[in-house]
């Protein structure tokens, strides 16, 4: 199996040098520029991580890249996914949310319960959402009107949601739930899970948000200066607001997804998610200083920590080391986006100086 993929690769590469020396000059110079264009984006790097990565792995361990494998790893990845979006508005905006792990195990909690009470699936459907959307209203008012940091409010959240999580379970997963929510789960339109289909649609509304809306503009110019965003007329507050309500709406929703997937609501199923959603985040170039970002990068870096996280499993590493993994990853990614920033400074302020030199 590794040979064949070994002599593949090879021919593969071999291919291609061949074609390069067969181009003519005005081909070579189309694909210097495409290249140009690929390295300059700001989602290249993730994307040469993940494909290295996972070549990496699948070579060590083969049944990495098998189809059931991967089908798991997007499964899974849904639910990261649909809250990633939520984070990365945040994030732009120059802000954070801790919160989103324990607003994840509410919301499927408080939907659990409604199920087994008897209430129809869609009630019970709607009593999580709106969980989810009075929680981020809760932070939403206390950030903005407030103005209390995003940090403090959000950890407080936490800690509340987890709280009020153990008073409603006990510690005790509420099991079993309804057959018709269930199906949530085992509905596969064309053999894709519904909450890969929900991801991939939340992503695409996140894209199109930020990159071709008012709203989106006015994220990134809040996160870019949010002084001189309100000066230009841009409503900062609002914006804000609307922000961390989204991302605790899209975290009870995936919550409520993952109750589905594990037949019972569970206490501990948000447990460290919220690192994960914003290690995903910025792995996959957003910005935790704010004002840079991008969806797809985001739901790059979301895929990368799960078929990270898949991989050490399937290596047998420890869950104690996975969780060592992930941190120092965020660690790293935080530097580097440090360094990025401060190298973006250094050229900014070259380029003013070299332009008062041409002045002068």
């Amino acid at each position: 199996m590794n040979n064949f993929v070994i002599i593949n690769l090879f021919v593969f590469c071999r291919g291609q040098g061949l074609s390069w020396i067969t181009m003519n000059n005005s081909e070579k110079s189309n694909a210097h520029s495409l290249l140009g264009r690929f390295i300059q984006r700001q989602e290249s790097s993730i994307i040469i991580a993940l494909v290295l990565y996972m070549a990496i792995v699948s070579f060590v361990n083969p049944t990495f890249i098998s189809s059931a494998n991967q089908f798991n790893v997007m499964r899974s990845a849904g639910f990261t996914l649909i809250t990633v979006v939520g984070m990365t508005f945040v994030l732009i905006t120059g802000g954070l949310d801790l919160s989103v792990g324990s607003v994840l195990a509410l919301g499927g909690v408080i939907t659990g319960i409604a199920c087994r009470a008897g209430l129809p699936v869609p009630i019970a459907v709607l009593m999580g959402m709106l969980m989810g959307l009075v929680i981020g209203l809760l932070n939403a008012t206390i950030i903005v009107r407030a103005g209390i940091p995003p940090l403090i409010v959000t950890l407080g959240m936490q800690y509340a949601a987890k709280g009020l999580v153990s008073v409603l379970t006990k510690g005790v997963p509420i099991y079993p739930l309804p057959a018709g929510f269930k199906a949530i789960e085992r509905l596969r339109p064309a053999g894709v899970p519904m909450v890969v289909i929900f991801a991939v649609l939340v992503a695409i509304a996140g894209h199109v948000i930020l990159s071709s809306t008012e709203f989106g503009r006015s994220i990134y110019a809040l996160g870019g200066n949010e002084e001189a965003a309100r000066i230009s007329g841009i409503r900062t507050k609002r914006t804000k607001f609307y922000v961390y309500v989204l991302t605790s709406m899209f975290a009870a929703i995936a919550g409520i997804f993952m109750s589905a997937r594990l037949g019972s609501a569970e206490a501990a199923a948000g447990s460290g998610y919220e690192l994960t959603v914003i290690c995903g985040a910025i792995i996959g170039g957003t910005s935790t200083f704010g004002g840079t970002g991008s969806i797809i990068g985001s739901v790059l870096g979301a895929l990368f920590m799960e078929e990270l996280t898949n991989s050490l499993t399937l290596m047998r590493i420890s869950v104690y080391w996975q969780n060592l993994v992930v941190g120092t990853i965020l660690i790293l990614a935080v530097v580097l986006d440090q360094y990025k920033r401060n190298l973006i400074m250094r050229q900014a302020i070259r380029s003013i100086g070299k332009g008062e030199e041409n002045a002068a």
